[in-house]
């Protein structure tokens, strides 16, 4: 699996994003879904990665800079089609240590209460995320659940 820096300009990555909005937009009320579309992902505060197993897209995932030591999971995804090769967790495990290496402190992340959502829930959970309270401009919400994960907790090499 290779996972790198992408320009989100491949057909393949527009698909999987339609598909992330559509199940997000199935799942909570349209006030509460946070998942960002293509141009949003393009903001010069986000770092956008795809996975690839030679020309099959497993999956992506984001990185949004909130402040100096604080940055946002966004966008995580791996296509329906696609789930239980891992590509989820090295995504995860990609970005965690991006943000270590950027100095953040703290990584935090917004997902979904739906039942729908606990395996991605279990996975930020393996991985040292914690429930917290909402984050920048976030508000309580009956449909999201923030975690958030301590990187001086994090090591990779576990």
């Amino acid at each position: 699996m290779h996972i790198e820096i992408d320009d989100l300009s491949r057909p393949a990555i527009h698909a999987l994003l339609q598909e992330h909005l559509d199940h997000m937009y199935e799942l909570s009320p349209p006030e509460c879904v946070f998942a960002l579309d293509i141009n949003a992902l393009r903001a010069p505060d986000i770092t956008f990665w795809t996975a690839w197993e030679g020309p099959l897209l497993l999956g992506c995932g984001a990185l949004k800079q909130l402040d100096a030591q604080h940055g946002e999971l966004k966008s995580m995804r791996t296509p329906t089609a696609h789930r239980g090769r891992g590509a989820g967790r090295a995504m995860l495990v990609h970005i965690l240590e991006v943000a270590k290496a950027r100095g953040y402190t703290r990584l935090s992340l917004e997902t979904g209460t739906e039942a729908a959502f606990q395996p991605a829930q279990k996975l930020y959970a393996s991985m040292g995320f914690v429930p917290c309270g909402p984050f920048a401009s976030y508000q309580e919400d009956p449909h999201s659940l923030f975690m958030a994960l301590d990187l001086s907790l994090f090591d990779s090499k576990k």
